[in-house]
């Protein structure tokens, strides 16, 4: 058993099949494996970072898949890069916000598969077949956009009120 921050002990082995277990959920919905493996190590460790080196040494893998890794992460906006303080050495850090900020870059997904139904339904004519379902694609991404929105702010509102 290795101690955390603050003195605790953790047991290793326990968090290795948290986080192979919650990557797995994390492919299970789509993201590639060793960015669900990355992503779920960072988020377990107590300091809410990890060093390429400890990356490679818990998981098992190489630099450069860590560097992979990271670079799918950090354009998902679930991972950012750090300096270590007095060191050339970056660290990734996750942050409370990340799910906040990985919805919130969805949102712009959503724009823009909406403005390409809009130009499909143009292009195919609203009254075709395929602009009839083209269409209904468009209300749907309209109707998550303006909900998603409205979660984000209460969401916001909510976490203030928990004082986080």
């Amino acid at each position: 058993m290795a101690e955390n921050d603050r003195g605790a002990e953790r047991d290793e082995a326990k968090v290795n099949r948290f986080v192979e277990h919650f990557a797995a959920q994390l492919v299970s919905a789509g993201m590639p494996s060793m960015p669900a493996r990355v992503f779920a190590a960072i988020l377990s460790s107590d300091r809410g970072y990890m060093t390429s080196a400890e990356l490679g040494e818990q998981l098992r893998v190489s630099p450069a898949a860590v560097s992979g890794a990271v670079r799918y992460l950090s354009q998902q906006h679930m991972v950012s890069r750090e300096r270590e303080p007095g060191s050339r050495r970056e660290r990734y850090v996750v942050h409370g916000t990340q799910w906040f900020q990985a919805l919130t870059n969805r949102d712009a997904v959503l724009k823009r598969w909406a403005e390409a139904m809009r130009e499909g339904v143009a292009s195919l004519g609203a009254g075709s077949p395929a602009g009839r379902r083209l269409a209904e694609t468009l209300l749907f991404f309209e109707f998550l956009e303006s909900e998603v929105a409205e979660l984000m702010t209460r969401w916001e509102a909510h976490r203030r009120s928990l004082e986080l």
